[in-house]
């Protein structure tokens, strides 16, 4: 389940980008989001150590709310993407 939410969330993003890119700027927004999103998944392999612990209790109790928490607020800095279908 979680493997197919992941793969909607990257299609939907992947989707955005392509959508709402200018012409223009499509390269250059699909470089950095490369980027973005290969840095982020080494970041996440050095933060987590050999083992699960306490870090991955960590992330569930506050990663869970903070996530809609941090959508909600990037929606309300951001309405025009928020309003966006």
């Amino acid at each position: 389940m979680l493997g197919a939410a992941k793969l909607i969330s990257v299609h939907v993003r992947d989707s955005l980008v392509a959508l709402r890119t200018p012409d223009e700027l499509r390269g250059s927004v699909n470089a950095v989001n490369a980027v973005f999103v290969g840095a982020s998944n080494e970041l996440g392999e050095f933060r987590a150590p050999h083992g699960i612990g306490l870090r991955a209790v960590f992330a569930v109790v506050f990663g869970g709310p903070g996530t809609p928490l941090g959508i909600a607020a990037l929606g309300g800095r951001f309405p025009a993407v928020a309003q966006d279908r």
